[in-house]
């Protein structure tokens, strides 16, 4: 299966790649540039820079996983069909920002009800397809929670888009982490993967397989997305990420690994959260600025440094879980 699936990698990497001219070329066209907020100073030059690209790897994804997909492949179009959900809900935010002329899209509500909308409905096919057990950490045993699956799949599907929302805020950062973050979801799949029926092992093989798709299909947006950026994702291409990132947590259980292998999705919300509660209460400010990224930003970092340090934390994170995982017996 490895095989198959650096195949999927790979032909996902040149799909992207091929196309990524041709639909910059279509957002110039369009003039879909993306509108900087008056107070993120640092970015000022960054202002018009073609957005909306992350079709570029939504396009490699699906290409890629649907070359290779065979039997038993339910919960894999599942992923991509909450992908391509998401994808339109961030189209719809990003079209109304380049309408309007600011960085201004959809309310906050709307998002919510949307967001809300996507994550009933996975829900409900969890709890009827996929099953009601959840994995704990390292010791990877499945617990059943019955009926509170329903309530924990939207709550990760609504948080978890929106934290990988929240970490797409400088050049390569979200494309990056979330490629180490996949990577590490995978290792600690396989993992678990010997101990399935030949059917869930089947199932999760093709989910595995769209997940390289995704990884390489990333790998080509970050030729361009990467420091200095000559295209942004947009909330087109960051819904799409955390979509499909919350389909393959729930669809495989591991949603409680979120925390840990995605610490950085969870601090990068937390700090936001935090922000804006702690200002409206005392009209003063935690952080420097809110996403945590930015506030490393305002104390001088370079976010080319930032960047990669984030990606470094993915990485370890995502080998000391994996290596902790394969010790502790089930």
């Amino acid at each position: 299966m490895l095989t198959l699936w650096l195949f999927v990698l790979l032909f996902s990497f040149v799909v992207a790649f091929a196309i990524s001219p041709f639909v910059i070329k279509a957002a110039q066209k369009l003039k879909a540039g993306q509108n900087i907020l008056h107070y993120v100073d640092a970015h000022k030059s960054k202002q018009g820079t073609p957005t909306m690209c992350g079709l570029v790897f939504i396009i490699g994804t699906c290409a890629g996983a649907f070359f290779a997909l065979n039997q038993n492949y339910t919960l894999a179009i599942m992923s991509i069909v909450t992908m391509l959900g998401f994808a339109c809900l961030g189209f719809l935010d990003d079209f109304l920002k380049i309408k309007s002329g600011e960085n201004e899209g959809l309310k906050p509500y709307q998002k919510i009800i949307g967001q809300l909308g996507l994550g009933i409905i996975l829900a409900v096919f969890v709890y009827n397809f996929v099953g009601t057990s959840i994995y704990i950490p390292f010791i990877n045993l499945p617990v059943d929670i019955g009926f509170w699956i329903i309530p924990l799949v939207i709550i990760t599907t609504i948080a978890l888009t929106n934290a990988v929302n929240l970490l797409d805020g400088l050049d390569g950062l979200c494309s990056g982490v979330s490629v180490c973050y996949t990577l590490a979801f995978v290792a600690i799949m396989t993992i678990i993967l010997g101990g399935l029926s030949v059917f869930w092992q089947v199932e999760w093989q093709n989910l595995i397989c769209v997940c390289f798709g995704l990884v390489g299909a990333l790998l080509a947006f970050i030729i361009y997305n990467g420091f200095p950026a000559k295209v942004f994702m947009g909330d087109t291409g960051s819904l799409a990420i955390g979509g499909f990132l919350s389909a393959l947590a729930i669809f495989t259980g591991l949603e409680l690994y979120i925390l840990i292998l995605g610490i950085l999705y969870v601090l990068t919300a937390l700090s936001d959260i935090l922000q804006v509660a702690h200002y409206k209460r005392t009209k003063k400010r935690i952080f420097l600025m809110a996403p945590l990224h930015h506030h490393f930003e305002k104390k001088g970092i370079h976010e080319n440094k930032i960047v990669i340090v984030y990606i470094i934390i993915t990485i370890l994170v995502g080998v000391i879980t994996y290596v902790i995982s394969k010790v502790v017996p089930g």
